[in-house]
């Protein structure tokens, strides 16, 4: 396989990338984050305090909010740096992306895993996301070839 696309990310493609590699993360973060605040609450209503309990109950719904937020946010400081014209080449040994301003390069078996989603290949590294490359960029027959590849690698995964 060699597989050399052009095109540009925009910057929603860009954060719902980053948005959908970090949701498991997330999902998790929050989750232990309301549980705790939720048990925060109880004790300090069971404790008599009613204005640390609300505060507390107040704080276990706005986080995950907060949250999404800040990721939303951090997203968009990079998309100077991230929607640019971009050269990307799949090959059977990895893949690199080249722009005026940078060169990425990564094999294969640096990726724990690839969730193929309907928008992008989410690439990880030890279940962290490290890049991702948009199906847009390719046409269905390139997709189909990186789809069958990974697949055969036993590296793509569904969530």
């Amino acid at each position: 396989m060699d597989i050399s696309v052009k095109y540009q990310p925009t910057e929603d493609e860009v954060t719902r990338a980053f948005t959908e590699g970090f949701k498991r993360q997330l999902t998790v973060l929050y989750a232990v984050l309301v549980i705790v605040l939720l048990g925060g609450a109880a004790y300090r209503f069971a404790a008599g305090d009613p204005g640390m309990g609300i505060g507390a109950l107040v704080a276990a719904v706005l986080s995950p909010l907060a949250g999404t937020w800040w990721l939303r946010r951090r997203a968009r400081r990079m998309l100077s740096f991230l929607c640019v014209p971009t050269t990307v080449r799949v090959t059977d040994s990895g893949y690199d992306c080249r722009t005026d301003e940078s060169t990425t390069e990564m094999r294969w078996t640096m990726f724990s895993h690839v969730y193929p989603t309907p928008e992008f290949w989410l690439l990880y590294v030890n279940d962290q996301p490290a890049a991702f490359l948009p199906r847009a960029a390719f046409d269905a027959a390139q997709q189909a070839e990186i789809d069958a590849f990974l697949a055969a690698r036993k590296i793509s995964r569904s969530r």
